[in-house]
């Protein structure tokens, strides 16, 4: 096992019932012990180059309840810290909301539309960047992911490729051109249980995207173990 330090940057209340489950599935993802994770708050603190000097790789995940749309001032100190982490240099890999603010903060258009929201899995197809690009070429043309997102990307920022789309949302994942940060809208911390577990901790988000009750819902998910290699992938090509 190597010896890898990891910085989970988490978007979530204290009493967030997701908070510890997404570090496990951030240990889980990358077969290491939640001990070699370090959690910052970016809710709460600005990022600085003192809480990146000591870790190898960044992670960024979902929020819970919280929009990259919105303006209030938590969101505009997390955009500096983000641009920051951009500047550093270090290897980072961004889900979900993390794939939206980094797209944000580097000059790319987010918005709220439910209308094209996702939840549940998808079928993930590579564009022809993507399928020559060094980590998501070992994967097949086409595979499920797991999804859940109201905010869209509609507009990546400049310097960045686009790597993979879905019928419904077009921007699902981006690599920065030359840095080493891997960003994509769906899932690749997650597996099947806990996809569902965490469904079902929000539930306003199946009535409201899936529109079906719970017990259905569940029953229409299947799992994604090709989506599920990525962190590693993304880990071993970066850090060796």
């Amino acid at each position: 096992m190597n010896n890898y330090r990891y910085l989970l940057i988490q978007i979530r209340d204290f009493e967030d019932p997701i908070r510890r489950q997404e570090i496990g599935c951030f240990a889980d993802a990358l077969r290491c012990p939640q001990e070699s994770i370090t959690i910052f708050d970016l809710l709460s603190t600005s990022l600085d180059a003192s809480h990146l000097a000591e870790v190898d790789m960044v992670m960024i995940g979902g929020s819970g309840r919280y929009s990259v749309t919105s303006d209030a001032p938590w969101m505009q100190r997390a955009l500096v810290s983000l641009q920051r982490l951009l500047d550093s240099g270090k290897p980072t890999f961004a889900s979900c909301w993390g794939f939206q603010s980094l797209a944000r903060a580097a000059g790319g258009k987010v918005i709220h539309d439910l209308e094209h929201a996702e939840l549940g899995t998808s079928l993930v197809t590579l564009t022809e960047a993507g399928m020559l690009d060094p980590i998501f070429s070992h994967l097949p043309e086409s595979f499920e992911a797991y999804m859940g997102h109201e905010d869209r990307v509609i507009e990546l920022p400049p310097g960045t490729t686009l790597l993979a789309s879905t019928e419904r949302v077009a921007q699902q994942a981006f690599r920065f051109d030359g840095r080493p940060i891997y960003c994509t809208q769906f899932h690749p911390e997650l597996t099947l249980p806990t996809l569902v577990s965490r469904v079902e901790a929000y539930p306003e988000y199946c009535e409201r995207i899936a529109k079906v009750p719970y017990h259905v819902f569940r029953g229409q998910c299947q799992a994604a173990p090709q989506c599920e290699t990525l962190l590693r992938l993304f880990r071993d090509h970066f850090l060796g």
